[in-house]
């Protein structure tokens, strides 16, 4: 996969984090510093963001997981997402259970959700400013949604979250349109409704001040995976690696010692 921008660090059993739909492999920065002493840490820029240019042929995130780790020269390993990277981690732990020694799903989204008026009202608002070329009110819009969240008040703490994801958010934004057109259709059942083959002690997380939706998911996909431990944190959003990176690294950290 030279198409795929992929970083490794590190020694030990093999971890791949996935990032999130907003920024690039960055957003894993912190918590990989913290998993680099015991593990092999891998991340890679999806197609669209960061250093990996938008596809130019069909193609589905999970079957570039599969290549970055077949380009590895790994058959197995554990596999943590954030957000959409929880998305395609799943999907690829439902169509694969054998190659995932361990599972972290944080403030993953599932298909076929029912969303609620706030996501549905945030994602019909950004496709209209993405069809009308309007970056900078996509980025504010997004920055809204998934770093400040529908129930927190802007902090400095958050300011400086959203500045410092701006480059790699406006980076998928700019590409989006595009990557979403080559995206092929899943061609095999909803991850949702596979649950059951997942193998893998799973770690599910999710922050009280996300949208509604999440917490929901996160209950549900701990109640279905049948060695799951649900996390739920109080006060934190969606963005977990980046908002909550000392906390995020301990709990992988606890679930590869599973």
């Amino acid at each position: 996969m030279s198409d795929i921008a992929v970083a490794v660090e590190g020694s030990g059993p093999p971890v791949v984090l996935v990032h999130n739909g907003v920024s690039d492999h960055h957003s894993w920065d912190r918590v990989a510093a913290g998993l680099v002493p015991q593990h092999t840490v891998i991340r890679y820029d999806l197609r669209g963001f960061g250093r990996t240019p938008p596809p130019t042929a069909g193609f589905r995130h999970r079957d570039d997981l599969a290549a970055v780790l077949d380009g590895l020269g790994l058959e197995r390993a554990a596999v943590v997402g954030n957000s959409l990277g929880g998305y395609i981690s799943l999907e690829f732990a439902t169509r694969w259970p054998e190659r995932v020694t361990h599972l972290g799903l944080l403030a993953a989204p599932v298909s076929g959700w029912d969303w609620s008026r706030t996501v549905r009202d945030y994602g019909a608002a950004e496709e209209s400013l993405l069809e009308a070329g309007d970056i900078d009110g996509a980025t504010a819009l997004n920055k809204d949604m998934w770093v400040r969240g529908p129930h927190r008040e802007w902090s400095p703490e958050l300011t400086a979250i959203a500045d410092e994801i701006d480059g790699a958010m406006r980076t998928s934004l700019v590409n989006q349109t595009v990557t979403g057109s080559f995206e092929l259709p899943d061609d095999t059942a909803r991850p949702s409704t596979l649950l059951h083959v997942v193998r893998a002690k799973t770690l599910v997380a999710v922050g009280d001040a996300d949208a509604d939706d999440y917490p929901l998911i996160a209950r549900d996909l701990a109640a279905g995976i049948r060695d799951a431990r649900l996390v739920e944190i109080p006060g934190a959003g969606h963005l977990l690696p980046i908002e909550r990176p000392e906390l995020i690294t301990a709990e992988i950290a606890a679930l590869l010692t599973r």
